[in-house]
């Protein structure tokens, strides 16, 4: 029996499931829209928006809870600046999950989870390697 079992174990250890949430966390408040399977994105929905309630009650506690939540500093500034002014006025759902097919190498469904009334701008911000000039003298 299954009973008060609240999450998927997604196939990792404890330690390695929490540091994947926080990395996906991070990521989908970096980017406002991330690609990743079906069941990894049904586990990271609840974690962001308890993330983006804390960041919209405010308050230095639950910034501290949130920090040992999300470990990135620069996305909780982002958190707390920008996503909460915007979910202010909203009362919950501040994710939507769209399943986009079947991956082709091992036929996982794919989905994409995306922030709610998002920036189009933030989505590859700051992602990938940077491209140097070649200039050589």
């Amino acid at each position: 029996m299954r009973h008060k079992i609240g999450q998927r174990k997604l196939q990792r250890t404890s330690a390695h499931r929490i540091a994947m949430l926080r990395n996906m966390a991070a990521s989908l408040i970096k980017h406002e829209q991330i690609t990743t399977t079906l069941a990894k994105a049904r586990e990271l929905r609840p974690y962001a928006e308890k993330l983006i309630t804390l960041a919209k009650h405010g308050g230095l506690s639950n910034r501290r809870l949130a920090q040992s939540r999300l470990m990135d500093d620069a996305q909780l500034v982002k958190l707390f600046d920008v996503l909460a002014a915007r979910y202010a006025a909203r009362a919950g759902g501040y994710t939507r999950i769209v399943k986009a097919g079947i991956r082709a190498s091992d036929a996982a469904p794919i989905a994409v989870i995306e922030l709610v009334d998002r920036d189009p701008a933030a989505k590859g911000l700051d992602s990938g390697p940077v491209l140097a000039d070649d200039t050589e003298d």
